[in-house]
C-alpha cells in the first residue's frame, strides 16, 4: 500500500464538488431513519417468536453490539478521509481496487433492488385505505416525490429524511414509554387486573426454543441496524466531519440499542411470545397494533399503517440517496463514464440518480410475480450484501491502521480513533462473517445467497476486464 497521505487527499479533492450541507442531526436522524423500518415495526415479533423473549433481547443486544464495532472502524476512516462513495473508495485504497469497485456495485445493488419494493409495499398498505385507486398511481406519486427530493439539493434531501425519520423516532419512543407504563400498572391494559411486570419474559423458561434460533436470526437482527453506514456515505457532504461524524455514530448507535431492546422488552412483557408473530394479517397484526389496541389507543392499525408507510419512504429516500452516491464515486474515480459524476448547480449527481431509479423497476414487478419468494430473497440479498460491506469496513480500518503506524504516526495524531485495536476490526470482521454464513443454512435464503457469489464474482472479473491497467 501507498502511504495515506497523497492518495487520501486525491480521493478528497474528488469529492468536492458536492456540497457540504448536513449537520450531526441529519446525520442521526440519517442513520436511524435508514434503520428503523418494518424489520422493527413486522419483524421484531418474528424475531421473539422463533427465539423466545430473553433470545430475542440477547440477539438484538449481540447485533448491536456488532454494529457499534464496525461503526467505531467507519467513523476513524470517514473522519481521516470524508468522502461520499464512503466504503467503496476505502476499500479501493485499503484493501485493493477489485474490492473497492465491488464493494460500490453491491452498494448501489442492495439499495436499488429494494426501492421498488418499497414503493410498493407504500403503495399497497395506500390501497387498504382507498381500495379503488390503482396502486401504479400511488407507486408512481411516491416514486416522483422521492426522486424529486433527492433532486433539489442535499440540504433539502436532509431536511426531509429528518421529517420522515423523526415520525418513526417519536412512535417507537411512545411505544416504550406508554408500554412501560402498563407493565408497572400505571395504565390499563387489556387481559390484566394487575400490573404484568416482567413475568412473560421467563413464563416458558429463558430459552423455550434453544440457544440456536438465537443464531439462526443474527442475519435478520444485523439486517435491522443496516442503515447506520449511511454516516460513511454522508461523511463527504457533512460539515465540520471530524466533529460531526463521531458524534452522529455514538447517538445513532445508542438510540438504536435502546429503541430496539425497549421495543423487544415491551412486546415481550405485554404479549404472550407465541403470539408476536404476523401470521397472515400484515400490518394489522403487527405487535406494535396489538400493544397499542390492548393499551386503548384508538385506531391504532391505522396509525402504525401511516407510521410503516413513513418508514418505506425515509427508506427509500434514504437507499436513492446512498445507492446514487455510490454511483457518482465510481464515475468520479474513472470507473464509470465521466456522465454518471454530473452534478447539478445544488450539487447532486442527477444522472447518476435517474438511473438508480431505473434500476428500482424490476422490484416493482415483485406484487405481480410471487411476491413472498420475491421479498424473502430480496431481504436476504440486501441483508448478505450489507454484512460484505461491514466486513470490508473492519479490513479497510485494520489495514488503514497498520499503514499509519508502518509510516511512522501515532494514534494521537487521529482525530478520532476506534479503540482496541487491532481486536475491534478482527472481532467486527469475524462476526460478521459468520452472521453471513448463516444465509447458507437457510433452504429459502439459498438460491440468494449464491446469486450473491455470483454478482461479486461477476464484479471481480469485469474489473479484471475492463479496468485491472487503472491507476
Amino acid at each position: 500500500m501507498l502511504p495515506p497521505d497523497s492518495t487520501d487527499q486525491q480521493v478528497l479533492s474528488s469529492a468536492a464538488p458536492l456540497k457540504r450541507a448536513m449537520s450531526t442531526r441529519h446525520l442521526v436522524m440519517l442513520s436511524l431513519g435508514g434503520a428503523i423500518g418494518t424489520g422493527l415495526f413486522l419483524g421484531s415479533g418474528e424475531v421473539i417468536t422463533q427465539t423466545g423473549p430473553i433470545g430475542a433481547v440477547i440477539a438484538y443486544m449481540l447485533g448491536g453490539l456488532i454494529a457499534y464495532m464496525v461503526m467505531l472502524c467507519l467513523g476513524e476512516l470517514a473522519v481521516h478521509m470524508p468522502v461520499s462513495g464512503s466504503f467503496g473508495a476505502y476499500a479501493k485504497r485499503y484493501i485493493g481496487p477489485g474490492t473497492g469497485y465491488m464493494i460500490s456495485w453491491l452498494y448501489w445493488l442492495t439499495w436499488t433492488a429494494t426501492l421498488g419494493t418499497e414503493f410498493t409495499a407504500a403503495a399497497l398498505l395506500m390501497q387498504e385505505w382507498f381500495p379503488h385507486i390503482s396502486m401504479w398511481i400511488w407507486t408512481s406519486v411516491f416514486a416522483i416525490t422521492i426522486f424529486a427530493l433527492n433532486l433539489s439539493s442535499t440540504h433539502i434531501f436532509a431536511e426531509s429524511e429528518f421529517w420522515l425519520s423523526l415520525v418513526k423516532v417519536l412512535t417507537v419512543i411512545g411505544f416504550i414509554i406508554l408500554g412501560l407504563l402498563a407493565i408497572f400498572g400505571l395504565i390499563h391494559f387489556e387481559g390484566y387486573q394487575t400490573a404484568p411486570l416482567f413475568s412473560n419474559l421467563t413464563s416458558h423458561g429463558w430459552f423455550p426454543q434453544g440457544l440456536m434460533p438465537i443464531f439462526a436470526t443474527m442475519l435478520i437482527v444485523n439486517f435491522a441496524f443496516s442503515g447506520t453506514e449511511l454516516i460513511g456515505v454522508a461523511a463527504g457532504e457533512t460539515k465540520d466531519p471530524a466533529v460531526n461524524v463521531p458524534k452522529a455514530i455514538n447517538a445513532a448507535i445508542w438510540r438504536l440499542l435502546i429503541f430496539f431492546v425497549g421495543t423487544i422488552v415491551v412486546i415481550s412483557a405485554l404479549l404472550p411470545y407465541e403470539a408476536t408473530g404476523l401470521g397472515n394479517h400484515g400490518v394489522s397484526n403487527s405487535p406494535f397494533v396489538t400493544v397499542f389496541q390492548y393499551i386503548g389507543i384508538p385506531y391504532a392499525d391505522h396509525i402504525i399503517r401511516f407510521v410503516i408507510i413513513t418508514a418505506l419512504l425515509s427508506a427509500a429516500n434514504s437507499g436513492l440517496y446512498a445507492a446514487s452516491r455510490m454511483m457518482w464515486s465510481l464515475s468520479s474515480q474513472k470507473q464509470l463514464p465521466s456522465i454518471f459524476s454530473k452534478l447539478t448547480t445544488s450539487g447532486t449527481p442527477i444522472i447518476a440518480l435517474i438511473v438508480t431509479m431505473f434500476g428500482a423497476i424490476p422490484g416493482l414487478l415483485s406484487e405481480q410475480f410471487a411476491p413472498e419468494t420475491i421479498f424473502k430473497n430480496l431481504l436476504g440479498v440486501a441483508a448478505f450484501t450489507m454484512v460484505i460491506v461491514w466486513m470490508s469496513i473492519c479490513w479497510s480500518q485494520f489495514n488503514f491502521r497498520r499503514q499509519w503506524y508502518k509510516d511512522g504516526h501515532s494514534v494521537s495524531e487521529l482525530k478520532f480513533a476506534a479503540p482496541l485495536f487491532p481486536v475491534l476490526p478482527i472481532l467486527g470482521f469475524v462476526f460478521c462473517l459468520i452472521t453471513g454464513l448463516s444465509m447458507a443454512l437457510d433452504p429459502e435464503m439459498l438460491p440468494g445467497f449464491i446469486g450473491c457469489l455470483i454478482f461479486v464474482a461477476g464484479c471481480y472479473l469485469s474489473h479484471y476486464i475492463f479496468y485491472r491497467n487503472q491507476n
